[in-house]
């Protein structure tokens, strides 16, 4: 049989894979993976121009609006500034007993170093300094605690400002007007409530401000005296803010006061 050859890809007699080909099908014609390769998509795979676009749909979707963010905004602030003067009570409260604290530590710190160095150390309140001693840390002001060492054998001039604090802002050596005044009612009863520093009690012309721990543990005042008292401090104005610290002159014990209302009565309690 004598074959001729009738297309591109084929005899006349044979029966190829090409025979089944449309050469002159347009690309709009084809089907199946041809049809989607001609259009440059392949099937199962999204195209990457519409996944952005929903993407970014999406992303509007899920966003806040100016007005939303304003309404957040607002209800925080809101919150906040109840929490803030919600808290001012406890704060107030919180700076005077640092305040009764620092007084309390300030005294026993001394006392501690007298007896453990066998010197004589001296505690000041507000401006008070010993006569002619240094005052390298600075001038003392009215809310300071000043601790003076004072070597033994040596002039009171010898004396050496070894310690300054200060009182928080608010709060002063001071007595606010309501606090017991009769002898059975102050701390210890020491003084009669009408004086912020008052030390050396029972002493003519004593030193009010001042206490002096000597090596046994004791408290005296800088002319040797023995020396017990009592000092105030409180915030102005507000009764229940006041605190007192009594330090006993044979001891040298060192005792802190709150005031309080109890049924109706003003009165001291120990801390």
């Amino acid at each position: 049989m004598r074959l001729v050859r009738t297309g591109p890809c084929q005899l006349a007699e044979a029966a190829t894979p090409c025979e089944s080909a449309d050469w002159g099908a347009k690309p709009s014609e084809l089907t199946g993976v041809n049809a989607g390769a001609s259009h440059g998509r392949i099937p199962g795979v999204v195209s990457p121009h519409v996944s952005q676009k929903e993407s970014m749909d999406s992303k509007q979707t899920l966003g806040f609006s100016l007005l939303e963010m304003a309404i957040v905004i607002s209800i925080a602030m809101i919150l906040s500034a109840i929490t803030f003067l919600a808290l001012q009570p406890a704060l107030k409260e919180a700076r005077v007993t640092q305040a009764y604290n620092t007084v309390v530590q300030q005294l026993r710190t001394a006392r501690e170093q007298a007896v453990e160095r066998r010197e004589q150390y001296i505690v000041c309140f507000g401006t008070s300094t010993p006569t002619g001693a240094t005052t390298p840390l600075g001038a003392p002001t009215a809310q300071s605690i000043s601790i003076y060492e004072w070597p033994s054998g040596t002039a009171l001039s010898s004396a050496k400002q070894i310690s300054e604090v200060q009182l928080p802002s608010d709060i002063q050596f001071q007595v606010v007007t309501g606090i017991p005044t009769s002898a059975t009612a102050t701390p210890d009863g020491f003084g009669s409530g009408s004086v912020a520093l008052d030390f050396d009690q029972n002493v003519g012309g004593g030193i009010k401000t001042q206490v002096m721990f000597m090596p046994d543990g004791s408290a005296h005042d800088s002319n040797g005296y023995l020396n017990s008292g009592v000092l105030y401090l409180a915030r102005s104005s507000q009764l229940y803010s006041s605190r007192a610290v009594t330090v006993y002159a044979a001891s040298g014990r060192v005792r802190g006061w709150r005031l309080v209302n109890q049924s109706g009565t003003v009165k001291w309690i120990q801390q």
